[in-house]
């Protein structure tokens, strides 16, 4: 968060340095106002911009991950979201964790991997089934059973329209 403050601190001197320069430039005809205005202005824009693009920046094309869905949100305190809502979480699957069977394709290990603004990622990583469209999350006292069935585990049904088991089960055909 330090980092973010500074590189809007240095926006801020940034475009009031080329306000200095152009003023020189066409002799000074602007008032000394418009100087630490440039500074709060810059200061905003960098900070606007950064909230709006930490998404694409979180999940980059050579990253590990694959956004599953997207939620957006709007605030009061923040007018301009009612017109463009802002991305304030994201789910996503990791790449370095897939697995498939070849003797069970219809069952898919992943890593499903929550990315929220200046919070930290969290992560589960459970087994889906594409057929039956069901979840089992793979905490302690599972077992992978060598014909390739979990032991110990609950699952869960999930909506045919859920999109982390829509993604996954795309992954495994794709």
């Amino acid at each position: 968060m330090i980092l973010e403050f500074i590189a809007a601190l240095t926006s801020g001197v940034a475009l009031m340095g080329v306000l200095m320069l152009a003023n020189r430039l066409t002799g000074q005809r602007m008032g000394r106002w418009v100087f630490p205005a440039a500074v709060g202005l810059g200061m905003l824009a960098y900070s606007v911009w950064s909230e709006y693009s930490w998404a694409s920046r979180a999940i980059t094309p050579d990253s590990p991950y694959v956004e599953v869905t997207r939620n957006h949100n709007s605030v009061w305190y923040r007018p301009w979201t009612y017109l463009w809502p802002q991305v304030n979480r994201m789910i996503a699957l990791d790449r370095r964790f897939y697995r498939t069977r070849t003797d069970q394709p219809h069952l898919v290990q992943a890593r499903v991997v929550r990315l929220e603004r200046w919070i930290p990622e969290s992560a589960y990583i459970a087994v889906f089934d594409c057929d039956a469209g069901a979840l089992a999350p793979l905490l302690e006292g599972v077992e992978l059973m060598p014909d390739g069935t979990l032991a110990g585990a609950e699952w869960d049904s999930l909506p045919a329209d859920d999109p982390i088991l829509r993604g996954v089960c795309a992954l495994r055909e794709g």
